[in-house]
């Protein structure tokens, strides 16, 4: 073996300390460059031109546009990212709502049925009314736009 051999203690220290804050450093540097270009196309108060021009300047020379986007646009970034959070929250609250809602609001076929069966053993209605009756709740919870048929019928 004529070739020289490198063993861990051929890298000093203070080297690999220098390494890790390097490679820490470029990390952020993507992490930053990515957080800029998702807010250039998240700023709904630029033009398409000026939303191509900035990611053209930030992507050709990246560290001057960079710096430049941070300092001319840097302020209002934050604003635009809790306000698409704030979005976001809404959006999913709202859908909760809607949800619980819907379930709460249309009762479902077997509960439907449980009380047609209640009504027809009190013999408030006969087995051909039942027997119409549950054709409509099944046929309205088969399709969603006869919303209103079945929860009328097992009302009368």
């Amino acid at each position: 073996m004529s070739g020289q051999m490198y063993l861990a203690y051929d890298y000093p220290l203070l080297s690999v300390f220098w390494s890790m804050l390097w490679f820490f450093l470029w990390i952020m540097w993507f992490i930053l460059l990515f957080r800029i270009v998702v807010d250039i196309f998240r700023d709904d108060g630029l033009s398409g031109w000026a939303k191509a021009g900035w990611l053209v300047f930030v992507l050709v020379l990246p560290f001057l546009g960079v710096l430049i986007y941070v300092i001319a646009r840097g302020k209002n970034m934050g604003g635009r990212e809790v306000a698409q959070a704030r979005e976001q929250q809404e959006a999913f609250k709202s859908y909760v709502r809607e949800t619980a809602k819907g379930a709460e609001g249309r009762p479902s076929s077997a509960d439907e049925l449980a009380k047609l069966s209640e009504i027809r053993a009190r013999g408030d209605i006969t087995d051909e009314e039942f027997r119409r009756a549950k054709e409509l709740v099944l046929s309205d919870h088969r399709s969603p736009e006869r919303a209103g048929a079945g929860s009328s019928a097992s009302a009368q």
